[in-house]
C-alpha cells in the first residue's frame, strides 16, 4: 500500500507539472486569468504530492517494508532510528525523491510569494519552475524509481553505506548541499522568465538576487560541513582533497558568489546585464552537472552514488537547458546590451569586474580539471589523473588575488572618488599588510604564496574592519547610542552592505585557518606498546588500552590515548576503527582535540588481537579551528545581508513627561 501511494504521488506530480507548464505558457502568452491561477495552483499541488511520496517513502524504512525496492537497498533493521530516516537520502534514488520534494518546496514558496505580481515574468519563471520538476518526477518514474517491487520480500537488507552512517553530519551535510543546489533553480527560473517575457529591466534582479542570496547560504554551509566531515570521518586528516564531487558542489558558489558581486553593479550602474544573466544560467547548469557527475557512475568517489541510465537523462537534460538558455540569450542580446561605462579605474565596479573574472578563470580552472580525466578518457581510452597539486598550483595565485579585492573592494567608492581620501582609507591596512609580511619573514614562513597569503588577509580584515568602525563612530557621535547598539542599527539599516563586510571577515577566516594548516601541518605514524607515549608537534600522546564494544549494527574496536600539553593533562581521545555489519573492512572515526591554535588529530591504523600494540598517526595542524568558526560566519553575514531591507532605524528616543504648563 505504501509503495503504491508514493509511485502514484509523483506520477500524479509528474502529470499535474506538464499541465502548469502548458498552462502558464499559455495563460503569459494569452492573458488568460482562469488558466494562470491554474499552473500557479499546479505549483502547490506538486509540492503536496511530493510531500507525500517522501512521507510514504520515510514510512517505509521505519517500518522495514523490504517489499519496496530502495528500502531493500538501504534498509537494515539493525540501523539506529536516526539512520534509518535519513537513508532517505543515502542511495540514488532516494536522493532524487529528497531533490523533487526541496524542488517543489522552493517552488511552491516562490511562486507564492511572487507569482500573482510580476504578471508575464511569474507566469514563464512558473513553467520553467515546474518543467525543471517535471524532469526529476519523470527519473522517479523511470531510471530512479525508488518504489519498485521486490518479490521475493528479503527478510532484511544490508543498511547504508557504512561511511553515511558513521557520522550525524549525514543529517546535515546532504540537506544542506540540496538546499544549496536546487535553490539555485528559483533565480534560473526568474532569468529565464525575464527573457521570455522581455520585461528586462532590474525586477527580475530584485527578485533574483535574495534567492541566490538564500541558496548560496546553504551551499556554503554545505561546503563547510562537508569539509568538516571528512576531516572528522574519512581519517586522513585533511578536509579538502579537490575530489571531483567536492569540485562540483564548489564550481556553482563560485559562480553564485560571482553573481552576487555583479548584481550589485547592475543595480547602481545598470552594467553587466549580460553578463548577470549568463551567470545565473551557468550556475543552474553546473548544479545539474555537479548532480550527473555524482550519481551517473562517471567518477570514482567516496562521494559518488552508483552507475545506471540516469547519466544519459541528465546529458540529456544539461544540452536541453543549455541550448534554451542560449538562444534566449542571444535573441535578447541586443536589448541587454551595456547601458552604464566605467568612470574611473579606482572605483569599487571596477574591482568587481576584476572579481568576477578571478571567479570565472577560478570556475573554469576547476571545471577542465575535473572533465579532463572524463574527456581523455572517452576519448582515447586513456586514463590520466588531475589531482591536487595541480589544483594548488593554479588556484592558489587565484585564491591570493581574491584575498586583496576583498581588502581593495571596501575602500573604494563607487564611481571612483579623491585621491586624498582613497590614501586615507588605504594607509591602515596597507601598514597592517607591510608588518605581517615583514613578520613573516622574521619567522621565516616557509612559502611565498602563504605569506602574501597572510598578507593579504591582514589587509581585508582591517578595510572590513575599518568600515565598521566608521559607521559605528558616526553613528555613537550623531545619536548617543552604546557600541552594541550601534553597530545592530547600523547592520539593520544597512545590511546588505554590512552583511557582506561580515562576510568577507569569515572568507579570510577560512583562508587563514587553510593557509596556517597546510603550511604548518606535522604528522607522525607510530606503534605504541601499552603505557608508551609518543612527542608530535608539542604534544605527548600516551597509548593507554585497547577495547572491543559491540553494537546494534557494528562493532568498534577503539584505542584510549592520553595527550599532554607539556606537564598539562588534555584528557583522554578514543580514535576508533568501525566493523560494519555485513562489511569486511572497517570505518575509521579519527578522535579531535580543537583548539583555537591548533588541533590534535589521532587515527588508528592498526592493533594487535590481544591489545598489546596499537598503531595510531598523529596530526597536529594549527588553526584548523578558524576554518569551521570563518564558514559560519560567512554564512551569518550572508543571512544578514538576506533579510528584508529596512529604511532608516532611528535612535530611540527617552520618554519624558509632558510639560504642564503654569
Amino acid at each position: 500500500m505504501i509503495r503504491i501511494t508514493g509511485i502514484t504521488a509523483v506520477s500524479i506530480a509528474l502529470l499535474v507539472a506538464i499541465w502548469g507548464v502548458i498552462a502558464a505558457v499559455l495563460a503569459a502568452t494569452r492573458r488568460m486569468p482562469r488558466l494562470a491561477e491554474s499552473a500557479r495552483s499546479a505549483v502547490f499541488a506538486t509540492f503536496a504530492l511530493m510531500t507525500i511520496a517522501n512521507l510514504s517513502m520515510i514510512y517505509g524504512l521505519i517500518t522495514h517494508d523490504f517489499s519496496i525496492g530502495y528500502v531493500a537497498q538501504v534498509g537494515s533493521r539493525s540501523t539506529p532510528l536516526l539512520f534509518t530516516v535519513i537513508s532517505l537520502w543515502s542511495a540514488l534514488e532516494g536522493s532524487i525523491l529528497f531533490w523533487g520534494w526541496i524542488l517543489s518546496a522552493y517552488s511552491a514558496v516562490a511562486i507564492w510569494v511572487h507569482g500573482r505580481r510580476l504578471g508575464s515574468l511569474g507566469l514563464y519563471a512558473n513553467a520553467v519552475l515546474l518543467g525543471i520538476g517535471a524532469f526529476f518526477y519523470l527519473l522517479l518514474i523511470g531510471p530512479a524509481n525508488p518504489f519498485g517491487l521486490v518479490s521475493p520480500t528479503p527478510i532484511d537488507g544490508p543498511g547504508p553505506n557504512p561511511l553515511l552512517q558513521n557520522h550525524y553530519l549525514m543529517a546535515v551535510h546532504p540537506p544542506l548541499l540540496y538546499l544549496g543546489y536546487v535553490g539555485m533553480s528559483v533565480p534560473f527560473a526568474f532569468a529565464m522568465g525575464a527573457l521570455l517575457s522581455g520585461r528586462l529591466d532590474d525586477t527580475w534582479l530584485r527578485v533574483t538576487r535574495r534567492w541566490t542570496m538564500v541558496s548560496w547560504v546553504f551551499l556554503s554551509m554545505a561546503i563547510i560541513a562537508g569539509m568538516w566531515w571528512s576531516y572528522d570521518v574519512l581519517g586522513w586528516g585533511g578536509y579538502w582533497a579537490w575530489d571531483p564531487v567536492e569540485n562540483a558542489s564548489f564550481m556553482p558558489w563560485l559562480t553564485a558568489t560571482a553573481f552576487l558581486h555583479s548584481s550589485m553593479v547592475q543595480e547602481r550602474r545598470n552594467m553587466l546585464r549580460f553578463w548577470n544573466q549568463s551567470l545565473i544560467t551557468a550556475t543552474f547548469l553546473l548544479t545539474i552537472l555537479g548532480t550527473f557527475l555524482t550519481r551517473s557512475g562517471v567518477l570514482s568517489s567516496v562521494h559518488a552514488f552508483t552507475e545506471g541510465t540516469i547519466g544519459l537523462f541528465f546529458l540529456g537534460f544539461i544540452a536541453l537547458v543549455l541550448v534554451f538558455s542560449l538562444v534566449l540569450l542571444t535573441g535578447r542580446s541586443t536589448d541587454l546590451r551595456r547601458a552604464g561605462s566605467l568612470d574611473d579605474p579606482l572605483s569599487r565596479e571596477t574591482v568587481f569586474l576584476g572579481n568576477n573574472l578571478l571567479f570565472t578563470a577560478f570556475t573554469f580552472t576547476v571545471l577542465l580539471g575535473t572533465l579532463f580525466p572524463l574527456v581523455a578518457e572517452a576519448l582515447r581510452g586513456v586514463k590520466v589523473s588531475v589531482g591536487a597539486p595541480f589544483f594548488n598550483r593554479m588556484t592558489v595565485p587565484l585564491c591570493v588575488s581574491l584575498l586583496f579585492l576583498v581588502g581593495v573592494g571596501p575602500a573604494l567608492p563607487w564611481r571612483g572618488g579623491h585621491r586624498d581620501q582613497l590614501k586615507r582609507s588605504i594607509m591602515p591596512p596597507l601598514a597592517a599588510l607591510l608588518l605581517i609580511v615583514a613578520l613573516c619573514f622574521v619567522i621565516r614562513v616557509p612559502s611565498g604564496w602563504a605569506i602574501a597569503a597572510f598578507g593579504f588577509a591582514g589587509f581585508a580584515t582591517v578595510t572590513n574592519l575599518q568600515e565598521y568602525s566608521r559607521g559605528v563612530l558616526a553613528r555613537r557621535r550623531a545619536h548617543g547610542e552604546s557600541l552594541p547598539q550601534a553597530l545592530y542599527r547600523l547592520m539593520m539599516a544597512n545590511n546588505r552592505r554590512y552583511g557582506g563586510y561580515l562576510a568577507h571577515l569569515g572568507a579570510v577566516m577560512v583562508a587563514v585557518g587553510i593557509t596556517a594548516s597546510s603550511t604548518y601541518r606535522t604528522e607522525r605514524q607510530v606503534t605504541l606498546n601499552q603505557g608508551q607515549s609518543v612527542e608530535v608537534g608539542g604534544y605527548r600522546v600516551r597509548f593507554d588500552e585497547l577495547t572491543g564494544v559491540q553494537e546494534s549494527n557494528r562493532y568498534v574496536i577503539g584505542a584510549h590515548l592520553t595527550a599532554f600539553d607539556g606537564t598539562r593533562d588534555l584528557g583522554q581521545l578514543d580514535p576508533r576503527l568501525n566493523f560494519y555489519n555485513g562489511r569486511s573492512d572497517p570505518v575509521t572515526t579519527p578522535s579531535v582535540r580543537s583548539r583555537p591554535a591548533n588541533d590534535l588529530y589521532l587515527n588508528l591504523l592498526a592493533y594487535e588481537q590481544d591489545g598489546s600494540s596499537a598503531t595510531v598517526s598523529v596530526i597536529v595542524e594549527p588553526l584548523v579551528f578558524w576554518i569551521w568558526v570563518g564558514g559560519l560566519v560567512v554564512a551569518l553575514g550572508g543571512v544578514i545581508a538576506a533579510l528584508p531591507p529596512r529604511r532608516r532605524l532611528a535612535p530611540r528616543r527617552s520618554r519624558q513627561p509632558a510639560a504642564v504648563e503654569a
